[in-house]
């Protein structure tokens, strides 16, 4: 069977998270729905990572096996016809070797989280931001997220649901960037690794947002760290300032 790499974006606002469930609208199975108006009986599509309610997605990447040879841009145009009106959009579409898996050929993800800091209520970016009114100091954050950099045990930023075999992982990076808009001021928080646990990012980001208000010491961020108990962390971040930006492969799949 012909398989194909797909780039998807996402407004993760009305779905219950990427992954298929029997009574909830998710982004897998608004793909599949799609693929089976092309073909029917089709394998289920595997994705990259399985993102949370409310998550959204601007390079999400899964794969899909089809019984036919399909032009790369017929298959991305016909099933983005097929997902109207639904919030899902494939933005590029390519043709992989057999072996090639979105998930385990992956090198890296790369995760963004917006927070709004402003005093007045987000209208337009709500639904797409974490909102926080009090003033938040970005170099103290950035401090704090340095120390989340490199392998470590990260049990204390899991969730207690989390199903990976260890909460060891090597954080490639963690940055903060300020960002003036003309809707206010906005932190960026960006973060890379090969792989990331169960509510990891929303962890990091929650206890980093104490930091900036200064209810927390950068230091405090390596003792909750040190800890290795889910209960040292910091409040979780909600979801919908969470984006799942981009994943790594040693061969971009898109780039020809």
């Amino acid at each position: 069977m012909p398989r194909y790499a797909l780039m998807v974006e996402y407004d993760g606002g009305p779905f219950s998270g990427w992954q298929w469930q029997d009574d909830q609208p998710s982004v897998q199975g608004t793909i599949e729905a799609a693929l089976a108006r092309l073909e029917p009986d089709l394998p289920r599509i595997a994705a990259a990572g399985r993102t949370d309610a409310g998550v959204h997605g601007r390079g999400q990447v899964c794969h899909c096996d089809m019984a036919r040879e399909w032009k790369a841009e017929t298959l991305m145009n016909a099933l983005n016809h097929h997902m109207r009106p639904a919030p899902v959009a494939i933005v590029a579409a390519a043709p992989v070797a057999d072996d090639w898996h979105a998930r385990f050929s992956a090198s890296e993800r790369r995760y963004l989280f917006r927070i709004l800091n402003r005093r007045a209520r987000a209208t337009l970016e709500a639904g797409h931001v974490w909102q926080v009114q009090r003033a938040l100091d970005a170099d103290r954050m950035a401090e704090g997220a340095a120390r989340l950099v490199g392998r470590h045990d990260f049990t204390t930023f899991r969730s207690t649901m989390c199903q990976a075999a260890s909460p060891v992982k090597t954080l490639d990076a963690a940055e903060v960037e300020v960002v003036e808009t003309g809707a206010g001021r906005e932190l960026h928080l960006r973060f890379r690794a090969r792989s990331f646990l169960h509510n990891q990012v929303r962890s990091f980001v929650g206890t980093l947002e104490r930091v900036g208000s200064g209810a927390w010491t950068p230091e405090d961020v390596t003792r909750a760290l040190e800890a290795r108990d889910r209960a040292a962390c910091g409040p979780v971040a909600p979801p919908q300032g969470l984006y799942l930006t981009g994943v790594g492969y040693d061969e971009d799949p898109f780039s020809g």
